[in-house]
């Protein structure tokens, strides 16, 4: 779906993977370079003819490593750049993203996940959840995570995921799945205020001053170290200011259900049917999934159980059992390779728990 080039507050439908390429083209993405695949082909699509119109660029590259160095070059020079692509695809970029984050240098990029491992299939999938917030690529770094549920957060999260990854010099990911990427719903398309983020760092001429490089490459004894110390004081800073989550009837919950994306969805309606049935369930929606929101576990403490509900085999398990840290049980749900938990799997595990 087209949107002309004016405020407005009226709302459109779209799919999630046009509604973030739309949101990226108003966040002020100037670069995009990225290479087909299933089930994302939609976001490049439009960007194809949405960024030119504009006077932007707009790159189908050969392949996805020529992808992901583009977007080093363009993110060194101070545009705001992004890529995009699915599960092996994103396999693909993970030494460029590791240069990026090396480099310190801001950068979006998108994984509509499908199944796996291998080429797997294109149904929706979780799996690539330790790819993405274990830092992917080689060397210690992170990027930042973000995990949408529905089609008007996509769009929310993609502003802020360029917003931020300006602040904090870092690529910043959207998560999203197959059925984020088709599914449509009417949202709200906004333009935000332009944030004139400084970029003294940038590699736009160096008349009259020293040049700056971009590089992760530091061979002189202790450089590398002092390098990655000052990611890791960029990475205590985004812990301590960007946990995201949602709560939904966790203040009584004896059981509190643990879902991200389009899984908590199902998981929100299983509750709502457990609510019906007096049985005082809950639900935690972590939102950034690197930063890992532990603050919405410190705060749910009379909870004798959790259960983590995920499209994949247990990965976001570990970081939940992290957070808890013994308190309480905790369980799992998960199906993968285009498996999905259903709400009526989700209310029988939880039936059989309590």
């Amino acid at each position: 779906m087209k949107v002309k080039n004016k405020k407005t507050t009226e709302k459109v439908l779209m799919a999630g993977n046009e509604a973030i390429a739309e949101a990226a083209f108003q966040a002020g993405c100037f670069f995009y370079a990225g290479y087909p695949i299933t089930p994302q082909n939609e976001l490049i699509a439009y960007l194809s003819w949405r960024l030119p119109e504009a006077g932007r660029v707009f790159v189908q590259a050969e392949s996805e490593l020529a992808a992901i160095n583009m977007v080093f070059g363009a993110s060194a020079a101070g545009a705001r750049s992004m890529t995009s692509s699915s599960s092996p695809g994103v396999s693909l970029k993970q030494e460029g993203i590791s240069y990026i984050a090396g480099a310190r240098l801001p950068a979006v990029i998108v994984n509509i996940m499908r199944g796996g491992p291998g080429l797997g299939n294109i149904a929706p999938s979780q799996s690539d959840y330790f790819q993405s917030t274990r830092g992917g690529g080689h060397g210690d770094y992170h990027c930042l995570v973000f995990a949408p549920s529905g089609v008007q957060e996509a769009f929310d999260l993609t502003i802020s995921a360029f917003d931020l990854a300006d602040i904090y010099r870092v690529p910043a990911m959207i998560l999203g799945d197959g059925m984020l990427g088709q599914m449509m719903e009417p949202i709200t398309v906004r333009q935000p205020v332009q944030r004139k983020t400084d970029k003294p760092w940038a590699l736009t001429g160096c008349a009259g001053r020293t040049p700056n490089v971009a590089k992760s490459f530091f061979l002189a004894e202790g450089a590398l170290e002092k390098n990655n110390l000052i990611l890791q004081e960029t990475y205590q800073e985004i812990r301590k200011k960007e946990q995201r989550f949602e709560t939904f009837l966790t203040d009584d919950a004896a059981i509190i259900l643990v879902a991200y994306g389009t899984m908590a969805r199902f998981a929100k309606a299983a509750v709502k049917q457990l609510r019906k049935a007096s049985k005082k369930a809950g639900l935690i929606r972590p939102i950034s999934l690197w930063p890992f929101p532990d603050q919405a576990f410190s705060a749910a403490k009379k909870s004798k159980t959790f259960l983590v509900v995920e499209m994949s085999y247990g990965q976001m398990l570990e970081d939940v059992k992290l957070a808890i840290n013994g308190r309480a049980k905790v369980e799992f749900l998960g199906r993968s390779g285009g498996g999905i938990p259903t709400e009526e799997e989700i209310i029988k595990k939880v039936k059989a728990l309590l």
